[in-house]
Formats: C-alpha cells, sequence, structure tokens
C-alpha cells in the first residue's frame, strides 16, 4: 500500500476525482476508478466527470 501524498484532510480540495481519490486511500488509480464506480460510493456524475464532494469522502 502506498503512502497518502495528502498529511490533512484539509489540503483536498473540494472535489477530488479518481486520481485524488486513489491518492489519498494510498491504492492504485485503477483501484480509485474501481471504489468510485461501486453503487454505494457517493460519486457526482458531472457531464462526463466522476467527483467526489469532500465532505462526502472524509464521512
Amino acid at each position: 500500500m502506498k503512502e497518502s501524498a495528502y498529511k490533512s484532510y484539509d489540503e483536498l480540495p473540494l472535489f477530488l476525482n479518481a486520481e485524488t481519490v486513489a491518492k489519498v486511500l494510498g491504492v492504485s488509480p485503477s483501484s480509485g476508478y474501481e471504489l468510485m464506480h461501486e453503487q454505494d460510493f457517493p460519486v457526482l456524475i458531472i457531464g462526463s466527470r466522476m467527483v467526489v464532494p469532500k465532505e462526502k469522502f472524509v464521512k
């Protein structure tokens, strides 16, 4: 498992993409994409992009 690139949740952007989710969790980018496609993961679809609101991710 990789070490997270972020040291505090305050450093996170307001919306996280799959790459950022992977960095925070210390997993591979492909695992971040897979997680965001899970039905109960709090994803917003904006156009063709999938993002996770920071406050929902922290919960």
